[in-house]
């Protein structure tokens, strides 16, 4: 972001008296409300930092708890603003606020370092001294040590050739300039999303394609019994070590059948072709359960493919596919028959196919909040309240996901919800339910 343009928006700000609600609401972003008008973000990730608003609210992916967010809040919620400016020399913005306390008025200032490599949120107190930061810095690595309870050294100013830019409407500049970058961003992660995806898909449908046959393995095992049957039929007449025999079958017909290597006798012999028509049965059901549950995978996928494909956000795309967290070691096995996401640090788990949706059903608590599509087939959703009420944006968009992998057609759909405590199991995943409420939901 261009200094000449920051200082413009500190010129905007200039009349605000105060910050009624402060948080970050992802990673490198902090919302603020000042006099109860509209929120701005400060979004300061490195590269491309930037001010910015948007007509919808922004979904907060998680909840914030590190020392940071704690300080943030407690210095700057309700806080009295006394200036806003930006630096002479350097593209950084200062707030300068009084927080009351219960025992005494604490001058803090907040710092938005928009400075390309030392891209930073940086939290003072009247002596110039870091009380937080959003990114710590070691004096290894940097003249400039930014870490708590260290006196914060003033960046050396440059000089910046900018052509001027004459913003009429702050306000509109900053939610135009948010949706042209937001559109070019959507673009590319909907491609490098759905791109993941493929890859996904293309690798179930080759294992899928790989399996056994399963009529083939019911039809070999078929076989085998009929063989084993035959060899106890006519035991009397084989003898010891025969490599095959030639028996008459119960239709009359001769058939020529082939004795395991490893048996020495028609009584072992009959026994090992009941022990292979048995493994050729129970391979066959796997191989149908494994079908079943590749075939959930595939659908699951597609529906999430169409999902991000008409998402009308980088948000939304967010809320279906999460940035992964660094793989760590755990004893808990991963459910993949269950899909989680997370909305205002909300936990929201939806079944993949019947296994997930009965197992959904099983562990969600009586408490939780349970929605599934009204008089229609459809995937079990669970919301995790932790005895907690639930936001309406969160319920909204658990009947949203309820919808998106549940139908593929356009329309507009009811969505029944209820608390788990009011839902009952019958045969599999099919319940009875009572004491519900009922929103609808468009499907483009």
């Amino acid at each position: 972001m261009k200094r000449d343009i920051l200082v413009q928006i500190a010129q905007k700000l200039s009349h605000v008296k105060k910050i009624n609600a402060i948080e970050r609401v992802e990673d490198t972003i902090v919302k603020i409300i000042f006099d109860r008008d509209e929120p701005y973000y400060f979004d300061l990730k490195r590269g491309d930092p930037y001010v910015f608003k948007k007509e919808e609210n922004y979904q907060r992916v998680k909840n914030y708890t590190a020392p940071f967010d704690v300080v943030l809040k407690k210095r700057f919620t309700n806080a009295r603003v006394e200036k806003i400016e930006v630096q002479e020399g350097n593209k950084i913005l200062r707030i300068y606020v009084e927080s009351a306390s219960k025992y005494k008025v604490e001058p803090t200032t907040l710092q938005f370092e928009f400075t390309g490599r030392n891209t930073n949120i940086i939290l003072l107190d009247a002596d110039e001294m870091i009380l937080e930061a959003l990114r710590h810095i070691d004096i290894s690595t940097s003249f400039r040590e930014v870490r708590v309870g260290v006196i914060l050294l003033a960046l050396p100013p440059k000089e910046f050739q900018e052509t001027p830019i004459m913003i009429e409407d702050m306000d509109t500049f900053l939610l135009e300039e948010y949706n042209r970058r937001e559109n070019h961003r959507l673009d590319s992660i909907k491609k490098q999303k759905i791109t993941a995806l493929e890859k996904k898909k293309v690798k179930f449908n080759k294992i899928l394609q790989g399996l056994e046959n399963e009529e083939k393995l019911l039809e070999e095992a078929t076989r085998l019994e009929y063989d084993a049957n035959l060899i106890l039929g006519n035991i009397h007449t084989i003898k010891n070590y025969q490599k095959e025999v030639l028996l008459s079958d119960y239709e009359g017909n001769e058939r020529r059948i082939m004795i395991p290597s490893q048996a020495h006798t028609p009584a072992l012999a009959a026994n090992l072709l009941f022990t292979q028509s048995k493994k050729k049965k129970q391979k066959a059901k796997n191989a149908y359960i494994e079908r079943d549950n590749l075939q959930g995978k595939i659908d699951f996928l597609e529906k999430l493919m169409h999902s991000v494909e008409s998402a009308k956000s980088v948000d939304e795309v967010n809320l279906y596919l999460p940035k992964q967290p660094k793989k760590q070691k755990s004893r808990l096995k991963v459910d993949t028959n269950i899909e989680t996401f997370f909305i205002e640090g909300v936990k929201i788990s939806l079944g993949k196919n019947e296994k997930g949706n009965i197992t959904l059903l099983k562990e969600a608590k009586m408490g939780d909040i349970w929605l599934h599509l009204k008089d229609m087939p459809s995937t079990h959703v669970i919301i995790r309240t932790d005895k907690k009420n639930v936001p309406e944006s969160v319920l909204m968009f658990a009947a949203k996901l309820c919808v998106q992998f549940s139908v593929t057609s356009a329309g507009s759909y009811l969505v029944d919800y209820t608390y788990r405590r009011h839902v009952k199991m019958r045969e599999g995943a099919n319940v009875n339910y009572v004491e519900y409420k009922t929103l609808r939901v468009d499907k483009d």
